[in-house]
């Protein structure tokens, strides 16, 4: 078996505002403290970076700075979404443009398509642009759920190579690895059963909690992938806590108020999404010091 294309722990990256703006100091000082973290790759303007309130140009500046300050030292897959098939294609040719290593393309949302819509709107993907693309599946966002057969499907074709699974099914990494083969990238989007995803055969996660959190993560994930459950056991009870600390309001908003808490970032974010309440601070200020970065 081949070693998949992407693996390990990668940060939802958040997008700092200042005043309104993106605060793009501090958006590099975050990448920075990534990678010296020991993540194993980045991920500018998926939910958690706020991409449904960004402008398109600032969501095209994000991705471009964010690969210019990883400078190849890890990997970057941009979230390049949209309900509109035209519209994802055209930011998923913008990620090529400025040397991502991949595209991450959420499931169209609200217009709710079918599972031949689904199939159709990646097949165009791949047939515009010749770069790797992860599809993003979060039916508890989007109204719909990509199934394992149409990801089946999906895997033959060159450039749709994985899939972000924010379902917390653990069933459906291994049907993926059937229907999808061996060269399929499994990435998870839910903290809280990473380590049961990874124990089925995941490669790794687009995670929350890293933003917090990347060198314990980082760990996490380094001993998941050497096999080391044991080691792999011991940080998800310690992280758990965190995992759900960070969802017990509007994310990110948690993320913002915990990120803030360290000195990292404001915790200004674009409404509709507001400062964590008080009940949320609470429990993510517990659970920071849980997980011993407090």
């Amino acid at each position: 078996m081949s070693e998949p294309l992407f693996r390990g722990v990668m940060p939802a990256l958040v997008t700092p505002f200042r005043d309104g703006a993106v605060d793009e100091d501090t958006y590099v000082a975050l990448i920075e403290r990534q990678i010296a973290g020991g993540v194993h790759g980045l991920v500018p303007v998926g939910t958690t970076g706020e991409t449904s309130t960004l402008s398109h140009d600032e969501h095209r500046r994000v991705v471009d700075l964010c690969i210019k300050t990883a400078a190849g030292r890890v990997p970057v897959i941009a979230g390049a979404g949209s309900n509109s098939t035209r519209e994802a294609i055209e930011l998923v040719k913008h990620a090529k443009a400025v040397g991502a290593d991949a595209a991450m393309v959420v499931t169209p949302y609200y217009n709710r398509p079918s599972q031949e819509g689904m199939y159709a709107h990646y097949a165009a993907i791949n047939e515009a642009v010749q770069l790797p693309v992860i599809v993003y599946n979060v039916p508890s966002r989007t109204g719909v759920d990509i199934s394992n057969e149409t990801l089946g499907r999906l895997s033959k074709l060159p450039n749709i190579v994985g899939v972000k699974d924010a379902t917390g099914d653990m069933t459906r990494p291994t049907m993926q690895r059937l229907l999808c083969g061996s060269d399929w990238v499994l990435l998870s989007g839910d903290d809280p059963s990473a380590l049961g995803y990874m124990a089925h055969g995941g490669h790794g996660s687009i995670s929350v909690s890293v933003n917090v959190a990347p060198d314990l993560c980082a760990t996490f994930y380094n001993a998941a992938l050497s096999g080391d459950w044991k080691t792999a056991l011991y940080w998800q009870d310690r992280l758990y806590r965190l995992h759900r600390a960070l969802f017990t309001d509007a994310s990110p908003g948690p993320t913002k108020f915990a990120m803030a808490h360290l000195g990292l970032c404001s915790e200004e974010a674009r409404l509709p999404i507001t400062p964590a309440s008080e009940a949320s601070r609470k429990e993510v200020l517990a659970a920071m010091h849980d997980a011993g970065l407090i």
